[in-house]
């Protein structure tokens, strides 16, 4: 079986669209369609179900794909080897959240580029555009807040976010014990600071803590997490926040949690791979040092 067919194959499979595979591949659309078709011939079998949006892979298509992936990652691996071994490094493409790449995930890490591995990071704030980016192979491990699902991707449970509710001392000072009894009072008392105005982090806190939706517009909007953060340390309302973020500036009393409910809002995190990819080295090695990382998290 031809191995161009067969990478060809995997990676329209992987992408779920023959114009997407196209792009990966630097092939026109009616090449990638040619060579499909003459490996749908060879094997006697259909290999994808076209559709309005994409294709679909058949069973035959899904046992292929399981079965000729790994390898055929495996042979790019080795060829790739002899390029890094020239160049004196390896790449891993990782995307994820842009504050939780930047404190957690960067750090972790940043020893093995002292052992020959080059990273290279997106910011991804939107979970569906993070997976849709993995997929089509521009990112080689992404960290999420959601799990894929069907086969073409491998998700592995990182570790649970907690969720704090802050503001500066002087608003903590003016509240005083009223935010222990009704969530809007605190809305209505303070101001909202939020990464969006769906206000997605204080609504989520407000539906698990209090029961309740919030009733309140946000007052300044920053699409960072540390803006917000920031924002919130020097007054401008109160904040939801991921305990990591906001730790130091708890111990330092630049912000106060406002509660301390008994069960807090988790939010997990998610390691993602293109199934069959970590059997590839610079893959595996990432995967496997941020799960020993977050067990410190």
């Amino acid at each position: 079986m031809d191995l161009a067919l067969l990478r060809t194959f995997v990676t329209v499979h992987r992408a779920g669209s023959f114009t997407r595979a196209a792009a990966l591949l630097g092939l026109s659309q009616p090449a990638v369609t040619g060579q499909i078709r003459t490996l749908e011939r060879q094997l006697g079998r259909p290999l994808f179900l076209r559709q309005a949006r994409g294709v679909t892979p058949t069973t035959i298509g899904d046992e292929l794909a399981h079965r000729a992936a790994p390898h055929l990652d495996a042979l790019i691996e080795i060829a790739e080897t002899g390029l890094d071994e020239e160049s004196g490094a390896r790449t891993l493409h990782l995307a994820g959240p842009p504050e939780f790449t930047s404190v957690r995930a960067l750090p972790a890490l940043i020893p093995l580029t002292a052992h020959g591995l080059a990273l290279r990071t997106s910011f991804c704030a939107n979970a569906e555009e993070t997976l849709e980016g993995l997929a089509a192979g521009h990112h080689d491990l992404a960290i999420t807040t959601a799990r894929p699902r069907g086969g073409l991707l491998t998700s592995t449970p990182l570790c649970d976010e907690e969720h704090v509710l802050v503001a500066a001392p002087r608003w903590a000072a003016r509240l005083g014990h009223t935010v222990l009894r009704e969530g809007h009072v605190v809305l209505e008392q303070l101001p909202v600071v939020e990464v969006h105005e769906s206000l997605p982090l204080v609504s989520r806190y407000w539906a698990s803590v209090f029961d309740s939706p919030p009733a309140a517009a946000g007052t300044v909007i920053a699409p960072d997490l540390r803006a917000v953060l920031e924002c919130a340390a020097a007054g401008a309302g109160l904040a939801v926040l991921p305990r990591y973020l906001c730790e130091g500036p708890l111990e330092r009393g630049e912000v106060v949690a406002l509660l301390d409910p008994p069960v807090p809002p988790l939010r997990t995190y998610f390691l993602v791979v293109r199934t069959g990819t970590l059997a590839l080295p610079p893959v595996a090695r990432a995967h496997e040092w941020l799960l020993r990382a977050a067990v410190d998290w």
